[in-house]
């Protein structure tokens, strides 16, 4: 017996071929030095292409060589409005004067400018590609015998490769058949039987032990071999025969009567449909057979080559046309053979950037408020249509807000409401409504409030709230106000008597009357309920909530903070003490439907879609967002709004006023404080009045010395605020007493002024609002607003101040504006930017102190005015003189802006502004630079500063943001300036290319050296300049950008680690996926001497010098690859899937389908 070698003997232990291929594949590599890839300067493209224009012309594929035209195109889309008509009013940019305001104004009002590149689909890897039909519907899974795991039972793996799987099972017995034994003495087994269809469709019957399946067959039928199946009762009890061809049978028995029957018509079927199956194939066999015969008649040539030297041209033609349909027939169904790779079938789309949207309103949770009626137990017949009904006594009032009881807010404002019926109303005719001066009579429908009748307006019953974090604990509060009467109390007591309703009625009614003429334009508190709003964090409305039973109004609790107090309360009704006031509060809480209609915003503009004529209509109620981050949101619309909260009056130890206790406060907005000046009407009115009024009151406490205020007055702001715009604040006592024998003299005097106090908006030039506490004088002297600081509490000879000029007054201002910002860093900014746009001499360093100060802006303001504030940086930018240090500084608040968005999670913010508001400015000064020009130079200036190693990793990590903002300056001057019909090599000035080709110097070393210091930084910066590179292939001079593509790639080494090598070939993917991949690589023969052509006929497809020469990318591109190849695994794995997705790519390409086969496009 001959030797075995050791080789063979080692084979037996298994996987240990599997170790000898690697250990050798090793030694092999081991043994291969990995030397650099020579350095080939690419050839001068447009220079090639201008030189060869006839070549490329005359070419019948000449679309694979030539960029199409109008490749980037710039177009200006409309902005979406949801709103009927825009926000921002018609006269605003006339009327506006500060620097900041215009420029919200602008960026509210103006369209979006987008660059458009025709073919940008074809500008990703294949997934990006607009033919997403990669895989066919049908691609039979192959089964092979080597990818079977041997571990698994060996009937288990068959069975999970069945075609048809396990087509019927149960016990069977089984007879065992010997030769030596007579039939009656056949001895039946109990089985547990599996029909099943194997792969090549024929089927098979296994018997084994049990349901399990055990490791090894008890039997199997081939039923392929079985001609027929009968029943045989002689044989046993519900028995029945498989016979076979061979005259051979199989003997079974069911265990009922059913089974047997389910067997025999399972089996008849299969044997029917193998009967069938084969009489088919002999006669196809006799018909191929008979037509071979006839058709051949000995003849060993084809019908094509008897018709070419045929004389007949028709049949001629018809055999050319002929094979041209069969060709066509043999492709029809065939599938792209890269259909079949692992990815393509996997299709994931999960590494591909979402479109980047514009910029839109604020998305939150959104649920309308239908108020339908109010009613106490108190009822009366005050109208004299029966059909109207029992009403209430008297007028009541109803303002709704949200609460957060978790955040310990008032998250909406006020949404006020009146469910008085006509009657009820018809009280208060003869009252005057506070600032309606010249309003009475006015016909309805006469007067529009844009484009809406206000007759619409004054009685709206429908609010809509949004809540930005809804949870458990927002409730909906109902605070009810009636006409100042006297003391809560006293007002209360009739409704909570159970005591002859009727006559209660009629008396309250009385005096109602009497107190609705005289005090008519009063408010006091009466009662408070509440009700839970969302089931969960996840924003499901509590639909079915009823509200709580209605409240008591505690006279000494009346803040919102009081009121969070009492939430809290309400949340455990075992230990309230609140006392209850017979009610029926109907309000409902309802998702917003799909075709919600007839909506207007906080200031009034109709919402799409708005019907004409419409009588219900439902208004937007402001939501009161918390200066989070995470809750802003860049503002698109205009909005100027200001919240005036009176909190407090402290008037107890006042000795100016004999009587000052049944207090009532007016507020008032007014641009002068002349003797003369009128208030300003600019303040939103409450429900039956004037939608905007010259004045406002707050509701007034009994007797209360004190008080405390919780109304909320809404003012809508005038575009332009000067240093006179201020509030006042007008205090009154009211007598509520009612004297019906008193003289009409004596009757007219209801209020008497008894202080007054006033607060400028503006403070340095912004608004201010802090919670501010105000001294009250007892009178208003002249020219008020030049009297000493009323903060400074410094007495005036002019003011006769209270209580020695005490702070006595105490309010809280809200701003709700998107063209006014209080961030003094930012205010500041503008304001200077505004005096050198007027002609103002430029202080050295005066503009990169204000640039500095903008680091420490608010990150909500950053957020809210991101558009404005990034535009101005810009402009900035571009009207840089030749002082280096301001484009630095303004380039560094860019990028503290960057990275604070991203920390944020909102760069999607940024890639909105980029896509869609971004324009590139034209410098103000002669011969400036521009954008581009100047970015390029302050970024290329921060990477080499040494010292500022932060700045330097958050322009590597964020580089995206420059890049972008490169390439659409780059393509907006091209496109703006008609610099694109220019040659490619004039576009732009070679001071440009210097600075591009001195920012790539500098990043290269912060990719290639630190890259294991700043692994996200270099990744990042690796992938943007790539990108940035295949943009500059369309503007640009290619052979200059192929120059920089190879001055980065020498960068690398061979013996670089793997983390390198993959920013490689991630560079390299990402400039080969450019859209024009095919021209830039120029698919044509160069010529070459006679003698070297005939030396070698395939040198120009040999991976020469001078084929990467000519063929740039992929020259570069299989080069590193071929390299690539001769290291490990992960390395060679990594350079054979940026090939394999190239050429996935280019197969599905729709482009070149039927113009040259596309499996050697990509190369």
């Amino acid at each position: 017996m001959s030797e075995v070698r050791k080789f063979t003997k080692r084979l037996s232990k298994p996987g240990t071929a599997a170790e000898l291929r690697q250990s050798v594949s090793e030694a092999v590599r081991s043994s291969f030095v990995l030397e650099k890839t020579k350095v080939v300067e690419p050839l001068d493209y447009e220079n090639v292409i201008l030189q060869r224009r006839v070549q490329i012309y005359s070419d019948p594929l000449r679309d694979l060589l030539i960029f199409p035209i109008e490749d980037v195109s710039i177009s200006v889309i409309g902005r979406q409005r949801r709103t009927v008509q825009s926000t921002v009013p018609e006269d605003a940019l006339k009327k506006a004067q500060s620097l900041f305001v215009k420029e919200c104004i602008k960026t509210y009002s103006s369209d979006w400018h987008v660059v458009n590149y025709k073919y940008e689909e074809y500008s990703g890897d294949f997934r990006m590609l607009p033919c997403k039909s990669f895989r066919p519907d049908k691609i039979p899974s192959h089964v092979f015998e080597i990818d079977e795991d041997f571990e698994k039972d060996e009937d288990s793996s068959s069975l999970c490769s069945q075609k048809g799987g396990v087509i019927k099972q149960g016990w069977l017995h089984k007879a065992n058949v010997n030769s030596t034994i007579t039939v009656t003495m056949k001895v039946f087994k109990r089985r547990y039987f599996y029909l099943s269809q194997l792969t090549d469709g024929s089927y098979i019957l296994n018997s084994y032990k049990d349901e399990k399946i055990s490791k090894e067959s008890k039997g199997c039928i081939f039923l392929d071999a079985c001609n027929d199946v009968v029943q045989c009762p002689k044989m046993r009890r519900y028995a029945f025969e498989l016979k076979t061809i061979d005259k051979y049978s199989h003997y079974l028995a069911a265990e009922t009567e059913q089974e047997m029957e389910e067997w025999l018509v399972t089996l008849r079927k299969i044997i029917q449909s193998n009967t069938e199956s084969l009489v088919q194939e002999k006669k196809d066999a006799v018909e191929s057979v008979q037509d071979d015969e006839s058709s051949t008649q000995g003849k060993s040539e084809n019908i094509l080559e008897s018709l070419e030297r045929s004389m007949h041209p028709e049949l001629m033609k018809y055999g050319r046309e002929t094979d041209q349909l069969n060709k066509l027939s043999r492709n029809d169904g065939r599938q792209n053979i890269f259909s079949f790779d692992p990815e393509v079938q996997r299709l994931d789309f999960s590494g591909i950037e979402p479109d980047v949207k514009p910029f839109e309103e604020k998305c939150s949770r959104r649920f309308v408020v239908c108020c339908q009626d109010f009613s106490l137990n108190l009822l009366a017949q005050l109208s004299d249509r029966a059909e109207e009904g029992p009403t209430n006594v008297e007028p009541f009032f109803l303002s709704l807000a949200l609460f957060d009881l978790k955040n310990n807010r008032k998250i909406s404002a006020d949404f006020h409401v009146d469910l008085n019926p006509p009657c009820v109303r018809d009280m208060l005719l003869d009252t005057p409504e506070p600032g309606a001066e010249g309003t009475q009579g006015r016909p309805p429908g006469e007067s529009l409030v844009h484009g809406v009748p206000e007759s619409c307006l004054r009685y709206i019953r429908r609010g809509v709230f949004s809540v930005t974090d809804p949870h458990v604990e927002i409730f909906l509060v109902a605070r009810v106000e009636k006409v100042l009467q006297g003391s809560i109390a006293h007002c209360v007591e009739p409704y909570m008597k159970n005591s002859d309703p009727g006559k209660t009625a009629q008396k309250v009614h009385k005096v109602a009357k009497q107190v609705c003429s005289r005090l008519g334009q009063y408010r006091m508190p009466f009662g408070w309920a509440a009700r839970p709003v969302f089931k969960d964090s996840q924003g499901t409305l509590d639909a079915d909530g009823k509200f709580s039973p209605l409240y008591k109004q505690d006279s000494g609790k009346l803040s919102n903070e009081d009121m969070l107090k009492l939430l809290a309360e309400y949340k455990k009704p075992e230990k309230t003490k609140l006392q209850v006031i017979p009610a029926q509060l109907n309000i409902i809480i309802k998702d917003i439907p799909l075709d919600f209609t007839n909506c207007v915003t906080a200031s009034y503009i109709p919402i799409k879609p708005f019907e004409k004529g419409c009588e219900d209509v439902a208004v937007e109620v402001e939501e009161l967002v918390p200066e989070v981050a995470k809750y802003c949101y860049p503002f698109t619309v205009y909005k100027n709004h200001l919240y005036v909260y009176p909190l407090h009056l402290k008037y107890e130890n006042q000795k100016v006023f004999a009587k000052a206790r049944n207090i009532a406060v007016c507020v008032e907005f007014r641009d002068s404080d002349d003797a003369d000046a009128r208030p300003l009407k600019c303040i939103y009115g409450k429900p039956g009045g004037p939608l905007l009024t010259a004045n406002a009151y707050a509701a007034v406490l009994h007797h209360n010395q004190s008080p405390e205020f919780y109304d909320e007055i809404k003012i809508e702001l005038p575009i332009h605020l000067h240093q006179k715009h201020h509030l006042l604040f007008t205090f009154y006592h009211v007598s509520c007493e009612i004297n019906t024998k008193a003289t009409s003299k004596k009757q007219d005097t209801v209020e008497t002024q008894v202080g007054y106090a006033w607060v400028p908006l503006l403070k340095d030039g912004r608004i201010v609002t802090l919670e501010r506490q105000l001294p009250v004088s007892s009178n208003l002297p002249a020219s008020y607003l030049g009297l000493a600081d009323p903060e400074s509490r410094k007495p005036s000879v002019d003011a006769k101040w209270v209580d020695g000029a005490k702070p006595l007054f105490k309010i809280r201002i809200h701003l709700d504006s998107t063209i006014y910002t209080q961030d003094m860093h930012l205010h500041k900014f503008f304001q200077y930017c505004q005096l050198v746009q007027a002609g103002a001499k430029e202080v050295p360093g005066e503009l990169v102190k204000y640039l500095k100060c903008l680091h420490a802006m608010e990150i909500q303001v950053m957020i809210q005015f991101l558009p404005v504030i990034l535009m101005q940086l810009f402009r900035v930018l571009t009207n840089v003189t030749q002082e280096d240090e301001v484009a630095v500084n303004c380039t560094m608040v860019l990028l503290h802006i960057v990275s604070k968005c991203h920390e944020e999670g909102l760069d999607h913010y940024l890639r909105s502004f980029i896509k869609y508001v971004f324009r590139a400015e034209k410098p103000s000064a002669k011969q400036a630079k521009m954008t581009h020009e100047i970015l390029v130079l302050s970024m290329a200036t921060i990477l080499k500063q040494s010292a500022d190693f932060l700045a330097i990793n958050k322009l590597l990590k964020y580089s995206w943001f420059f890049f972008e903002a490169l390439a659409k300056s780059m393509a907006m001057y091209l496109l703006e300036e008609n610099k694109i019909k220019l040659p490619r090599g004039q576009r732009f000035p070679e001071s440009y290319q210097h600075a591009l080709h001195s920012l790539l110097l500098a990043i290269i070393p912060h990719v290639t050296i630190r890259y294991n210091e700043i692994p996200e930084e270099s990744r990042n910066v690796n992938f943007s300049l790539a990108n940035f590179l295949k943009r500059c292939l369309t503007f640009m001079d290619r052979g200059f950008v192929f120059n920089l593509i190879n001055d980065y790639i020498s960068g690398f080494s061979p013996k670089d680690p793997k983390l390198l090598v993959e920013y490689k070939f991630e560079f390299l993917q990402t400039i080969c996926n450019h859209e024009h991949y095919i021209p830039l690589n120029l698919p044509m023969t160069f010529s070459k001497p006679k003698l070297q052509r005939v030396q070698d006929v395939n040198l120009e497809y040999t991976l020469t010098d001078e084929y990467c020469r000519h063929h740039f990318l992929v020259g570069m591109l299989l080069r590193e690859a071929s390299v690539a190849l001769q290291d490990n695994y992960d390395i060679r794995y990594t350079a054979i899937s940026v090939l394999k997705n190239l050429l996935i790519k280019h197969a599905f390409d729709n482009r070149y389908q039927h113009k040259v086969r596309p499996t050697l496009l990509a190369f």
